[in-house]
């Protein structure tokens, strides 16, 4: 059998997909801020790129007042899931699919963004640094140490956002966010993660909130339409932890006890203050379907898809400025230079205005 290729259709969970080239979830801004529904915009933006493989819709939160990015859409209302419906209808009119990725920040935001209310964490140690708000920068403040009646409440929140996102808006599964700095990361991570009861202290205890969560969105929708997004060299979010090796081998071989339909990779830190790649380390020990993320051209997630250090390639940048990406990668055909000013703005530019081959 030949080696596989990103055009090479591929089983992830209980989904084929039509080809190996993956949307990374992006943060873009363009919902509304006051009710974080999705908008029209955001329907053609999404179902412009449906020849993805798989899209994985942007970081979405699971519950009000867990608010990290301004403009950023939720799945906890009626008025998001119906917004969201129109959005995964049309994708999957064109024959896509299409997960969302489910979002809690933790520490990672600040009361002006969520009506005043102050973040909750494992433990009550703030972010080194600002958060870029409606207001301004401003410094991140210092989280309240969750209870363990509050840590099952966020538990449940993952599963009725899994289920409500699947059976009334639509999406073919869902992505938890487990990686960059936010809340399971931040209990993942011994930096952040000073407790002393049965969340804190060992790998196990740290990485108990996550089974937990794990546990509940699979009882709601099924282990084979969930993903996990992990970055275990990352230190986005000013997350950090004493034992990076020690933890990317502990993850890799618990997650194998998940048999979910996929594990999304940041392969390394984008800030550099962690060297290496965790790749190799991870394809070792970890079984199940790798999606690899992070700075890929297609020359070498070719190369890593053929050899089998990946199964699939997210690519994030490349999907914002060319919505044909899959178009262009069989074609060889040049790729359209992303606009940095226009990233987070609100409007159409640098939005739904790239244009394709067929333009």
């Amino acid at each position: 059998m030949s080696a596989s290729t990103l055009f090479t259709p591929i089983q992830v969970g209980r989904y084929e997909l039509a080809n190996r080239i993956v949307m990374s979830p992006l943060t873009r801004c363009r919902c509304t801020p006051d009710t974080h529904t999705p908008t029209p915009m955001m329907k053609e933006y999404y179902a412009q790129r449906a020849s993805a493989g798989l899209i994985i819709a942007e970081g979405t939160m699971i519950a009000p007042d867990t608010c990290t990015f301004y403009a950023q859409p939720g799945v906890y209302t009626n008025e998001q899931l119906v917004a969201w419906k129109e959005i995964t209808d049309a994708v999957h009119a064109k024959g896509g699919k299409i997960f969302v990725q489910l979002h809690h920040p933790g520490r990672a935001t600040h009361p002006v963004m969520n009506n005043g209310a102050t973040p909750r964490a494992p433990s009550a140690i703030s972010i080194d640094g600002e958060i870029h708000t409606h207001e301004g920068k401003l410094p991140y403040p210092t989280p309240k140490e969750l209870t363990q009646n509050e840590i099952a409440d966020i538990v449940q929140q993952y599963a009725t956002a899994a289920f409500n996102s699947v059976e009334k808006a639509g999406f073919d599964g869902v992505e938890i966010h487990s990686g960059n700095g936010f809340l399971i990361d931040q209990f993942l991570r011994d930096g952040a993660n000073k407790r002393t009861d049965a969340y804190g202290g060992s790998f196990e205890n740290r990485s108990r909130f996550l089974r937990e969560v794990v546990a509940a969105v699979s009882d709601a929708i099924g282990s084979d339409r969930i993903g996990l997004h992990i970055s275990p060299l990352s230190t986005y979010n000013n997350i950090s932890d004493s034992d990076n090796a020690g933890l990317l081998k502990y993850l890799a071989t618990l997650l194998n006890d998940f048999n979910v339909a996929f594990v999304l990779l940041l392969r390394r830190d984008l800030a550099g203050n962690v060297e290496g790649d965790c790749a190799a380390e991870f394809r070792k020990l970890y079984h199940g379907t790798i999606i690899g993320n992070i700075g890929f051209t297609k020359t070498e997630a070719t190369e890593a898809i053929g050899q089998k250090q990946f199964d699939a390639v997210a690519f994030g940048l490349p999907f914002v400025a060319n919505p044909d990406l899959v178009a262009r990668f069989e074609k060889d055909a040049s790729l359209n230079a992303p606009d940095p000013s226009t990233l987070y703005t609100q409007d159409t530019k640098g939005y739904t205005d790239y244009p394709t081959l067929s333009d």
